[in-house]
């Protein structure tokens, strides 16, 4: 892990944002439990994403669809048969890993030996470098590109075809070890399926059988009758849900980036058939602008086109994110044909059509979906935030801070009160009615331990925009201090305005118009 991605993760923790599930146990590996100021920064993601989604369009509503549906589904939705991992064993560590994981990080290993070669021509070379001619006519470079593609290639290929002996032949060519042990013994590759599976009641053996969801969106497909009339949606309309989904991940690592409990925010849109890439398009476009939104660099995002679709999509595309290990999907934006609808309609029996007034005719609806995992940008979130910086004019322990550079409106605490000395007459009352006059309003924390300086310094590193401080001059002209996050500015303001401050600048309003 790289120094920036262990701070995040120790921070996480040390200030309650996430905790390893069970850990008075031992834990429990790849789950995780949201703490005090995590769970508050989950909940006000989510709230920025169903806001956008829901309450932003008239013609999309919501649903919460339970996690266990009849085993059918599953078989319809081509997760029984098709929902499964390429693994591979050593036969020396006893050690399973998902074959293709392998073969990314070996070419992984490959482009770090490259860029180091492209950051050495740059130093050398300075502002004249010419990056692309560099990368055509270095043979050291254009050897390892070379090389990249090839594996890249075979692999994809090897996964098209779900060739299993072509996938092991390859980790061989490449004398890939195993990570832990260095062995190279390895087992043929077979597939291995994620979904967890339960019984139902007590009846016994596949009559019995109930999965985990692994993914939210069936929910909405099987609701789709439902939805359309009971809210009167015409095509084009979208049913959004967020919910739990579960997954028997092999390789989950990268903390939360990748556990086999997760958190999905999905959005399926119904529309004509032949519209399908036009929608697509749409949707592209609008969710990158809700990460931008945020304040997010255009740098750290971008689209990735998938090399090898899903076998019920025609188009799809990853909006991956800069993370502290590289580049990865942070959303999926698919375009899912009739797929869904019309596999459900053959397993139940059951007609599920559209009639289109506007046409004159029905027909089984195509589906746009966008994906997010709130895990994920939750992670992307906290990346983004986490910062270590030098304090200007400040001396000793406090020359230097870590902050959370959090969104005003996505902030765990949106506010802190703070009376200057807590032993002052005055000070704390004052501070105790001002607090209890703006804690139905946003999220505020009451603080009077330690110095004033401490105490900015712990809210600095929750991601607190706002500290509210009262001290003597509070007592003669009933005004505060209100100090900012990001800029450590103070501004005096009368206390009757804090509330309505305060309210303004952590709304989500100004984000979701942005949109």
């Amino acid at each position: 892990m790289s120094d920036l991605f262990k701070n995040i993760v120790s921070h996480s923790k040390e200030y309650g944002f996430i905790y390893p599930s069970s850990e008075i146990y031992d834990g429990l590996s790849a789950v995780y439990d949201y703490g005090v100021y995590g769970s508050e920064l989950k909940q006000a993601i989510k709230e920025y994403w169903w806001k956008a989604m829901v309450y932003a369009h008239e013609n999309i509503v919501g649903i919460d669809s339970a996690i266990f549906m009849h085993p059918r589904i599953w078989k319809a939705s081509g997760h029984v048969d098709a929902f499964n991992d390429p693994l591979i064993d050593n036969k020396d560590s006893k050690k399973r890993y998902r074959a293709d994981v392998l073969l990314e990080d070996y070419m992984a290993k490959i482009q770090g030996k490259l860029d180091k070669e492209i950051e050495k021509a740059r130093k050398r070379f300075g502002d004249g470098f010419d990056e692309k001619m560099y990368r055509e006519t270095n043979e050291r470079v254009a050897g390892y590109q070379n090389q990249i593609d090839e594996v890249n290639d075979k692999m994809n290929d090897a996964l098209r075809k779900n060739d299993l002996v072509a996938l092991k032949a390859l980790i061989d060519s490449c004398e890939i070890a195993d990570p832990e042990s260095g062995s190279r013994n390895w087992t043929d590759v077979r597939q291995f399926n994620l979904m967890f599976n339960t019984q139902l009641g007590n009846i016994a053996g596949e009559e019995g059988k109930l999965y985990l969801r692994p993914e939210t969106a069936q929910g909405i497909f099987v609701n789709f009758l439902n939805v359309q009339k009971t809210s009167r949606q015409k095509i084009p309309f979208g049913i959004a849900q967020i919910g739990k989904a579960f997954r028997n991940e092999i390789v989950a690592r990268q903390f939360i980036f990748r556990m086999r409990e997760f958190e999905q925010m999905e959005m399926q849109y119904f529309i004509q058939p032949g519209s399908e890439l036009d929608w697509y398009a749409y949707w592209k476009e609008k969710r990158m602008n809700w990460h931008l939104a945020l304040g997010t660099s255009p740098d750290k995002l971008r689209f990735h086109d998938h090399e090898n679709l899903a076998h019920y999509a025609n188009a799809a595309v990853d909006i991956q994110f800069d993370f502290p290990f590289g580049f990865k999907e942070l959303e999926g934006i698919h375009s899912r044909t009739d797929f869904d609808l019309g596999s459900h309609q053959e397993y139940s029996g059951k007609k599920i059509t559209y009639f289109d007034s506007d046409l004159n005719e029905s027909y089984v609806p195509y589906v746009v979906e966008t994906s997010i995992g709130c895990d994920r940008m939750f992670l992307a979130t906290m990346s983004n935030a986490y910062t270590e910086e030098t304090v200007p004019d400040a001396e000793g322990k406090d020359s230097s801070r870590t902050v959370l550079k959090l969104p005003p409106a996505l902030a765990p605490v949106k506010c802190a009160i703070l009376p200057l000395i807590r032993t002052e007459s005055g000070l704390t009352e004052t501070a105790r009615k001002l607090f209890n006059d703006l804690k139905f309003s946003v999220n505020c924390q009451y603080d009077e331990k330690d110095t004033i300086g401490r105490r900015y310094r712990r809210q600095d590193a929750v991601g607190t925009p706002y500290c509210v401080t009262i001290d003597h001059q509070t007592l003669e002209d009933q005004t505060v201090t209100i100090r900012e996050r990001d800029s450590m500015s103070q501004e005096r303001v009368p206390i009757i305005k804090v509330s309505s401050i305060i309210s303004e600048k952590v709304s989500l309003e100004p984000l979701l118009r942005k949109l």
